[in-house]
């Protein structure tokens, strides 16, 4: 039996990133993979000249756009396997809806092994901040303090806390597992979620401004779309408790960034920003002198561990679904608004 047909677009750079070699040896025994061996990306043009003959189109980082001129060369193309997150970049509603879904092409990302570095990062960013790590450590470097006195020496810390969760994503489902041991009170802000999902996470339900004024932590995992553009602003910031910690590591657009300078200015709370609006910000951004804003660039999502599960998962999605099985991580196309 013929082995399926893979086109094979990212660089040897990303492959080397997301597969360990014995994953990506499984990925070249199993299938019929013509690779990408230039350290340099597709073009649209080139996709849709070598596409008619495959089966299945492996994807990654700096994969092109694709247009309709893909799909109608695409005459054997029953999967896209996307070895990185977000498909929104490469696949547009318009070409969703009129090429994809018609022909059946199924689509799988790789999102929920980037999930887990993000979660980590949540979980370290609270115990961070709460802790004040940062500032006794820059005490002792730059004052030559011991203990300084205008740190706070004790507090609300992550165990025994009430957390708030700003979205229900695999990111936040993620955030809700590691909290586990922490004996937390876990509140939930998302509009999609179901009852029956809530008490088998065994979290409670409420809304926005519920979060910002109940909880010690507040964590943001929601998508990029319409809805949730600058969707927290002036109004929920205001209703912060102080000494509460507000961690953002979704994007920087769903935070109304002008509201959120005022209200660290007046210094009763503690903003960690992975990701910001505009990002990176301006070397004269207000928020790069503040004390009570600790920013990093973007990476809350790196890590060895969830990034060699975006190979694993990539692999497994193709040998299920050449073998006729579901597919862990599909992306469900008819819901495309609400992709992250």
């Amino acid at each position: 039996m013929d082995k399926p047909r893979l086109l094979y677009l990212p660089k040897p750079s990303h492959t080397s990133l997301v597969f360990l070699p014995e994953t990506y040896q499984l990925l070249m025994e199993g299938f019929s993979v013509k690779v990408n061996d230039k350290e340099v990306d597709y073009t649209t043009e080139q996709v849709a000249e070598e596409i008619g003959e495959f089966d299945g189109l492996v994807t990654g980082w700096g994969t092109p756009a694709l247009d309709q001129s893909v799909f109608r060369n695409a005459r054997r193309l029953r999967i896209i396997a996307h070895s990185a997150g977000s498909v929104k970049y490469m696949l547009s509603e318009d070409l969703v809806n009129r090429y994809v879904i018609p022909t059946g092409i199924r689509v799988f990302s790789a999102n929920d092994a980037i999930a887990y570095n993000v979660a980590e990062s949540t979980i370290g960013y609270m115990i961070m901040a709460s802790r004040r790590f940062i500032n006794h450590a820059l005490s002792i470097r730059t004052k030559g303090a011991w203990r300084d006195r205008t740190i706070p020496s004790n507090g609300q810390y992550l165990s025994g806390s009430k957390v708030g969760i700003i979205g229900a994503s695999k990111v936040g489902r993620h955030v809700i597992r590691l909290l586990e041991p922490f004996d937390v009170r876990i509140l939930v802000y998302d509009p999609y979620l179901s009852e029956s999902d809530a008490n088998r996470l065994d979290i409670e339900k409420t809304s926005l401004d519920g979060v910002f004024s109940q909880c010690d932590f507040i964590t943001i995992h929601t998508p990029t779309t319409n809805e949730t553009y600058r969707m927290i602003g002036k109004g929920q910031l205001a209703l912060m408790k102080d000494g509460a910690i507000l961690v953002n590591t979704s994007r920087g657009s769903v935070i109304d960034h002008e509201a959120l300078l005022d209200k660290c200015l007046d210094g009763k709370n503690i903003v960690v920003l992975d990701v910001t609006d505009p990002e990176p910000l301006p070397p004269d951004s207000p928020f790069r002198k503040l004390e009570n804003v600790v920013i990093t660039p973007h990476v809350s999502g790196s890590g060895y561990y969830g990034y060699h599960r975006i190979g694993s998962s990539t692999l497994k999605a193709l040998v299920d679904f050449f073998a006729g099985r579901q597919i862990e991580g599909e992306v469900n196309l008819r819901d495309y608004s609400k992709l992250a």
